[in-house]
C-alpha cells in the first residue's frame, strides 16, 4: 500500500542510509547509484554533503536534480523514493558536518568523525533538493 504524505515524510526523516541515483551523462551507461547520508525534516528540503570535485558532485551539477531511495525490511518492507531539482548549492561548513554526523553516529563518535572529515575529505559541498515526485509503499502490516 502507498504511504500517506505524513507517513512517507516521517519515514524519510528517520536516519536511514539512502541510495542516490544520478544521470550518468552517458547514453550507454545506467544511472550512477551509491549510498549517501542525507538530512530531511518533514515539509522541508533534503540535503546531502559530497566532495566538491567528486563524480557525484559533477553529475548532480550537470543534471540539476537527483533521486533518493530509502528502504527498510523490518518490521515490514517499506520504501520511499523521492526526486526533485537541486535548489541550492553551498560550501559545507562544520555545522553541516556536525548535524549530519550527529544524525548517523553515536554521540561519542561525532568529534572523531568531524576531525577526520576536516583533515582528510577535502573541500565538500552541500546540495539541497526540493522533493517533487514521491513513490512509496509498505508491503505488509506492522
Amino acid at each position: 500500500m502507498p504511504l500517506t504524505r505524513a507517513e512517507r515524510e516521517v519515514f524519510l526523516a528517520e536516519a536511514h542510509v539512502a541510495a542516490i541515483a544520478l544521470d550518468s551523462g552517458d547514453p550507454y551507461r545506467a544511472p550512477v547509484t551509491v549510498p549517501v547520508w542525507y538530512q530531511y525534516e518533514p515539509g522541508g528540503d533534503i540535503w546531502i554533503i559530497t566532495g566538491a570535485t567528486s563524480r557525484k558532485s559533477t553529475l548532480i551539477a550537470a543534471a540539476g536534480r537527483f533521486t533518493l531511495l530509502v528502504d527498510r525490511t523490518t518490521p515490514t518492507t517499506r520504501y520511499v523514493s523521492v526526486e526533485g531539482p537541486v535548489i541550492k548549492t553551498m560550501p559545507a561548513t562544520r555545522d553541516h558536518y556536525h548535524e549530519m554526523a550527529s544524525r548517523y553516529l553515536p554521540a561519542e563518535s561525532v568529534d572523531a568523525y568531524l576531525a577526520h572529515a576536516e583533515s582528510e575529505q577535502g573541500e565538500q559541498v552541500v546540495f539541497h533538493m526540493r522533493p517533487e515526485r514521491w513513490m512509496s509503499a509498505d508491503l505488509g502490516g506492522a
